[in-house]
């Protein structure tokens, strides 16, 4: 049974939207205040540029194979090999799992410190995490009932939290110019720490690519929608890491655990505070929605490749959803809230998403020379020949940042990496030879 085709340009544009919004910028923006100091919006420039350069070669690979678990397609059309496809898909559901986790804390902290307000709270950490994962169990019932639920759910949240991200802007206009906007107070490698934390917060318009299968002429809509979507939260953000050091010091955004809500309150009081504080838990929780949907489809996607058990491309017959896969996401991303550790998970999930663009911009790189002929809807400008430059370009800047990534996160990473060895030998039966690709 195949998935329901019901996403418009419009729907899927904002689910690009709803998904790259929320999480990084409402939850983690304070943490990499306190690394860039008031050049935060260097940081968030990088990551505008990396994600500029491989969105558009998802673009044009999405036009070519608009399908489900898409950059492990991508990669096996591009070497051939159900290995390496194997271990890239397995990499991203990785990091959907750690992204679910991650935001769902966010929200936890946000729920907690409004409720503070209000009630006496005697253990706030037990608080945080109960609150997660309430959360990650309703949305993933929510995304159990069906993708036009879950889109028009996407599409109210999501106006909600650009209205707030608005609000900051608006609210710093008299304050721009108060503050040196290159200080920084761990120089260019402070710039780099917190452009991969902040990276974070643009992770999600490669997720569009994988609800290919539900969308309504995919071949058309996915390209534009890409395009739609990082121009305007690239945008956004930049604006919204200059308003919010023009509003508040850099320090004390690093110790606060709701940095816009606070920014905002220096300049507008408490009422701004709890305003700001709500549209988070919008933000956050429409984020892990999305995240939710698109980890469950590369599942599902990898299940239907045969490359995971058959049992995990199971859709309802009444939902049209995966069912199996949703639930394995939900319980996989309520067994890492458990550590509380949001900005080891960012990072992480950082990471991987680096790995993920630069096979996708290999990806593309191949496929030029080896698919010719392959019809593309959409097609990378800046070409010599067949060569893309830009997908060049987007290859060594995701390289670039990840030999700059902490030795502690690259060997988790193969943790990650050697877990799925094991599972794929295991799932395969073919442990002396799992190697060869």
């Amino acid at each position: 049974m195949k998935l329901k085709r019901e996403l418009s340009l419009f729907e899927t544009s904002i689910y690009g939207i709803g998904i790259i919004l929320g999480a990084g910028i409402y939850a983690l923006i304070g943490e990499a205040a306190g690394i860039a100091g008031n050049s935060l919006w260097l940081s968030f420039l990088i990551g505008a540029i990396i994600s500029s350069f491989t969105g558009l070669s998802y673009a044009e690979l999405s036009t070519m194979y608009p399908k489900s678990a898409a950059e492990y397609y991508y990669l096996q059309k591009a070497t051939g090999s159900r290995f390496l496809a194997f271990l890239l898909g397995w990499l991203i559901v990785c990091a959907g799992i750690f992204s679910v986790s991650t935001v769902s804390l966010g929200f936890a902290r946000y729920f907690v410190d409004l409720l503070k307000n209000f009630i006496f709270i005697s253990n706030e950490n037990f608080l945080q995490i109960l609150t997660a994962i309430l959360l990650i169990s309703s949305l993933s019932f929510l995304n159990f009932l069906g993708i036009k639920k879950s889109a028009e759910f996407n599409i109210v949240f999501t106006l909600v939290e650009a209205f707030g991200l608005i609000f900051i802007i608006l609210i710093s206009i008299p304050f721009l110019g108060k503050v040196n906007y290159l200080e920084m107070p761990n120089g260019l490698q402070g710039i780099i720490s917190a452009s991969i934390l902040v990276f974070f917060a643009y992770i999600g318009f490669e997720d569009i690519a994988n609800i290919a299968e539900e969308i309504k002429n995919p071949r058309k809509n996915l390209p534009l929608a890409f395009i739609f979507a990082i121009s305007f939260t690239c945008l956004l953000y930049i604006l919204v890491s200059i308003s919010v050091v023009s509003l508040a010091n850099w320090k004390e955004l690093s110790l606060s655990d709701a940095p816009l809500a606070f920014a905002a309150s220096k300049i507008l009081g408490t009422n701004a505070y709890l305003l700001l504080s709500t549209i988070a838990l919008f933000a956050t929780a429409n984020t892990v929605l999305v995240l939710l949907i698109v980890t469950s489809r590369m599942i599902y996607g990898m299940a239907k490749e045969k490359t995971l058990p058959e049992i995990l491309s199971l859709v309802h017959k009444e939902k049209r959803t995966p069912w199996v896969a949703i639930l394995i996401s939900c319980l996989f991303s309520i067994l890492f809230v458990l550590p509380r550790e949001i900005v080891l998970t960012a990072n992480l999930t950082s990471l991987v998403t680096f790995i993920t663009f630069a096979s996708v911009n290999l990806s593309l790189i191949i496929l030029r020379f080896k698919a010719p002929n392959v019809k593309r809807v959409f097609k990378l400008p800046l070409n010599i020949g067949n060569f893309p430059l830009l997908a060049f370009f987007g290859l060594i800047l995701n390289l670039g940042m990840i030999v700059n990534t902490k030795a502690n996160l690259l060997l988790f990473s193969f943790v990650i990496v050697f877990t799925g060895l094991m599972i794929y030998a295991i799932f395969k039966r073919k442990l002396p030879s799992f190697f060869k690709i």
